[in-house]
């Protein structure tokens, strides 16, 4: 009895055993997580790293004084490093390992090709109407891929959608941003630098140089278009609200993106140290702001991406340029690699995110960046 007692309970513990087996088979699989909200900050004109001998080009910023935020994202065992990962072979497009300036430039082109995987042999800063103007009528780029899938995308910039003392206009009269807008403001100061030098340039927001995302030669509150722009004081609020889209690209004006230094100097600081310092005072603010948010929390990834090298020679492989991923699905605590990375390696990782193809451009033959991420995110490659 005793026996037949033992082998009922083995019986049921090895049925019980299958069924589970059984149940774990047919259950889906766990999903892997996956980035949901992306905000992209450009810097402008700054190497991440360059040789020494390099006299022609502006300050690096790895390892700089100037820019103390910047270098404790990606300092291991800073509190600010912990979502942190960041490449440090990030090259020009079109760099070589010998060098020369063969890659693409100026800043214009490297935007384009952010969006398009392309410059369209644009070689110059034009906007996109008027003499030389830069406008492209192919529908085939990113924002809008991510419209045709059902996707949400805003270009926040700094300086435009103001009147002439610096306050932000009403909703209503907010424009396609076609044109540059610099000036002092009579009144309202920076947020960032606290000056009231103001300074927009189309060549740093790229959606702008498509017909369709741009909305045509009109720079009246009446261009179509002019819903996918909003002054950078419109960020603020659509993170508290969470009322931000899929697609965030967020552009300092170019004293607060490092591209130029007020001229009456800052904190002390004139020329190169100066524009460092503006960018990474601003970078301070804006980064903070967008991790506090639900976005953000809720698996979002926040990318920094200069344009493009600078220097002698500065298309080779010695001239890198900063490339840095924060984001609750990143590595994290400053993880770095010396994986050869360049902007197609962006926009291919972009392109992953949000399941857009085909691949734009050379991002079809690009090296996505999935290795600055944990081995389960889903969707980053």
């Amino acid at each position: 009895m005793k026996a037949r007692t033992q082998l009922g309970q083995a019986f049921r513990r090895t049925a019980a055993g299958l069924l589970l087996m059984l149940v774990g088979l047919m259950a889906p699989a766990a999903r892997a997580a996956e980035v949901k909200t992306v905000f992209v900050i450009p810097l402008e004109n700054h190497n991440w790293t360059q040789p020494a001998s390099d006299k022609y080009a502006p300050q690096p910023l790895l390892g700089n004084p100037h820019a103390p935020f910047l270098n404790r994202l990606v300092t291991p065992g800073n509190p600010l490093s912990a979502q942190v990962s960041y490449a440090s072979a990030y090259h020009n497009l079109n760099a070589r390992p010998g060098g020369h300036r063969q890659g693409i430039h100026p800043s214009e082109p490297n935007y384009i090709w952010m969006e398009a995987g392309t410059n369209f042999g644009v070689q110059d800063d034009n906007p996109p109407y008027g003499l030389g103007g830069s406008n492209q009528n192919t529908t085939h780029h990113l924002a809008t891929m991510l419209r045709q899938a059902g996707k949400t995308w805003k270009s926040y910039q700094e300086d435009i959608d103001t009147d002439a003392a610096g306050n932000v206009l009403p909703p209503d009269q907010w424009v396609s941003p076609i044109r540059a807008r610099f000036g002092t403001y009579r009144i309202v100061a920076n947020a960032y630098n606290g000056s009231r030098r103001f300074n927009y340039a189309p060549k740093h927001n790229p959606m702008i140089f498509f017909r369709d995302t741009n909305g045509g030669d009109d720079p009246t509150p009446k261009n179509p278009a002019a819903k996918f722009y909003a002054p950078i004081q419109q960020l603020a609020i659509d993170l508290k609200n969470n009322t931000v889209a899929d697609y965030n690209w967020i552009t300092p004006n170019q004293f607060n993106e490092m591209h130029s230094p007020l001229p009456e100097g800052y904190r002390g600081l004139k020329g190169d140290a100066a524009a460092i310092k503006e960018g990474d005072d601003c970078l301070a603010k804006l980064v903070p702001m967008i991790m506090a948010s639900k976005a953000y929390r809720d698996n979002g990834l926040i990318i920094i991406w200069c344009d493009e090298t600078e220097g002698k020679n500065a298309d080779d492989y010695q001239h890198t340029l900063p490339l840095i991923v924060i984001s609750p699905l990143a590595k994290g605590h400053a993880y770095t690699n010396h994986i050869n990375y360049d902007h197609s390696s962006t926009l291919r990782t972009l392109q992953n995110i949000f399941g857009v193809k085909p691949y734009l451009g050379a991002a079809a033959q690009a090296t996505d960046l999935s290795d600055l991420f944990n081995a389960d995110t889903g969707n980053v490659k």
